[in-house]
């Protein structure tokens, strides 16, 4: 049976601590931290038990533009405009260890699924894998004519995924280091790629508001989706690999059921543009940061069976080639949290806050 919704995704928390736009969000295996980087210079560790202190790391001397748990959550990866990358240990004390990554501004930072390696992405053009223990260097990726935006491991680790402003996507091989194949089909440039969690599929959102799913054993477009008005910055796929959350310019977070082919939910909660987006590992919850400085923690309300993992193959709207590239059909269910819920929200931490001091 397919995953179905008991209820509407729900707001679950609201957290308010940086001083500029959000740009990069992501949880802990143990779903006990959640990780943000902002505009702000800065990153914070906050954590999901209520009532208890946000840390905020600084180090990086100019804005933190992506952020990444590693497996274990012992160490939190963090890439800058001031060019370097950072591993740091999210407890009270903040500590770190930095090395200067690349020679332009940092746009991406992924572990690999064994904690391993870490690959890097930067305004240089380049893709950079890294040992984990010590940061040793250990190769470049350079076929991209643009700055690159994302890059992305495998689930098994042995292929890395990258996108950039020069409009491709583009897969290689870990250990050739070669790259198997560029696609080509996006008209703006690549914010954001992921793969599925099967590994067969790759998922990507672009300046030309569009999310794209191709299957890439076969290179074939799999799913096209117009849903948003404005660029897609980001996109996290659910574990079961059933659906996937995207975060727009149009200030909306959209959640796209790939069996189906269509459009779930419009969630309405950021005031200005929707920059980052991500499940949980169990993804009982995902996250979203915004332009207007707020992380806002989403309840999914799933009740999914996991044995039910997609093929890509058998999308409820895959692109059959003898019909071109046509845009599947969307049925839209608007959900809108208007301000009024979000007031509402506010207000009940606020009172939870004041039952605790009393």
């Amino acid at each position: 049976m397919a995953a179905v919704y008991e209820e509407d995704p729900s707001l679950e928390r609201h957290f308010k601590g940086h001083r500029d736009a959000i740009t990069s969000v992501d949880f802990s295996r143990a779903k006990k931290q959640l990780v943000t980087g902002s505009m702000d210079s800065s990153l914070m560790i906050w954590n999901m038990k209520p009532q208890t202190r946000a840390y905020r790391f600084v180090g990086h001397k100019d804005a933190v533009l992506c952020v990444h748990f590693s497996p274990s959550g012992h160490l939190v990866a963090s890439g800058s405009r001031d060019k370097t990358v950072r591993l740091w240990i999210p407890s009270i004390k903040g500590e770190s260890t930095v090395f200067k990554a690349h020679t332009a501004t940092v746009r991406s930072v992924h572990f690999s699924n064994d904690g391993q390696s870490l690959v890097t992405a930067s305004d240089d053009k380049t893709i950079k894998v890294w040992t984990v223990h010590r940061q040793k260097f250990l190769f470049s990726l350079s076929q991209h004519i643009n700055w690159v935006r994302c890059a992305r491991f495998s689930p098994d680790g042995r292929l890395i995924v990258s996108s950039s402003d020069d409009k491709t996507v583009k897969l290689w091989d870990k250990t050739s280091r070669e790259c198997i194949h560029s696609f080509c089909e996006h008209g703006g440039f690549v914010n954001h790629v992921d793969f599925h969690p099967s590994g067969n599929c790759i998922a990507a959102g672009s300046t030309d508001s569009t999310v794209k799913l191709w299957d890439i054993r076969m290179n074939r477009l799999l799913q096209h989706y117009q849903v948003h008005s404005s660029v897609v910055n980001s996109l996290s796929f659910h574990p079961s690999g059933n659906y996937l959350v995207t975060a727009s310019s149009d200030s909306t977070v959209k959640i796209l059921d790939l069996l189906e082919g269509r459009l779930l939910y419009t969630l309405h909660g950021h005031q200005g543009p929707a920059t980052c987006v991500a499940f949980s590992r169990d993804g009982d919850f995902f996250a979203s940061g915004g332009s207007d400085e707020q992380v806002m923690v989403w309840k999914t309300n799933f009740d999914t069976d996991y044995g039910d993992v997609v093929k890509p193959q058998k999308y409820g709207s895959s692109v059959d080639g003898t019909h071109g590239t046509g845009t599947v059909s969307i049925l839209e269910q608007r959900l809108t949290l208007t301000e009024d819920k979000l007031k509402e929200c506010l207000e009940n931490q606020q009172k939870i806050l004041q039952n605790k001091t009393n």
